[in-house]
């Protein structure tokens, strides 16, 4: 057997060791070190980052936002929404309005609408208040596990969004309009409406 067959799985197995070690934890499981937003609305409850409450409802859109901004990256998390409120998302490349409560910028959305499962759309929050993309509304309710633990992954590079639903595909959009900004803060959100909660966790981020 040639020394090929045998350096092969050892180059692959270091690759995938660099690639690993590029992440890094957005959120360290015990505190909100790195990001701000209303302490009444966001909270560290068993290793999760939890926005919301069961017990009231919510006035407006709240965002628990990043320090740090963020351009060409892949993130993965996990995300779960439980209670009568029906909508939460992750905001990325986008930005506090100033003196409000809203964000603008781009938004993976969770959730559902009243005619379809949303998990996983592109949505432009507050600049141009549309849906981008969206995925196969039938397969995406079959994968989402409702009430329980689901996971996400956003990959941006240059003019390309992706977007995955526990393993299904249901964002790949390029943006046509080079005047939207490429960088911005991450945010997770919980939105007006009635009682619910939006749990985070295993946030983790790699720049590209």
């Amino acid at each position: 057997m040639s020394r090929f067959c045998f350096a092969l799985p050892l180059v692959m197995f270091l690759a995938a060791s660099l690639s690993a070690a590029d992440a890094v934890s957005l959120f360290d499981g015990k505190t909100l070190d790195g990001w701000e937003g209303k302490a009444e609305w966001f909270r560290v409850e068993d290793g999760a980052i939890v926005a919301g409450s069961l017990e009231k409802s919510i006035p407006n859109n709240e965002f628990l936002c990043t320090k740090e901004e963020y351009g060409d990256f892949e993130l993965t998390l996990e995300a779960k929404l439980v209670g009568q409120g029906t909508n939460a998302g992750i905001q990325f490349r986008s930005q506090r309005i100033p003196n409000h409560h809203e964000m603008i910028g781009f938004q993976c959305d969770i959730g559902s609408s009243p005619s379809r499962v949303i998990w996983g759309s592109l949505y432009d929050e507050s600049r141009r208040k549309v849906f981008m993309a969206e995925g196969p509304a039938d397969e995406v309710a079959k994968v989402v596990k409702k009430g329980e633990w689901n996971q996400l992954k956003v990959r941006c590079v240059g003019p390309k969004i992706q977007i995955w639903v526990n393993g299904l595909q249901t964002v790949d959009y390029t943006e046509g309009d080079d005047a939207i900004p490429r960088t911005g803060i991450i945010g997770l959100q919980i939105h007006s409406g009635p009682a619910a909660e939006a749990s985070y966790r295993n946030l983790q981020l790699k720049k590209l």
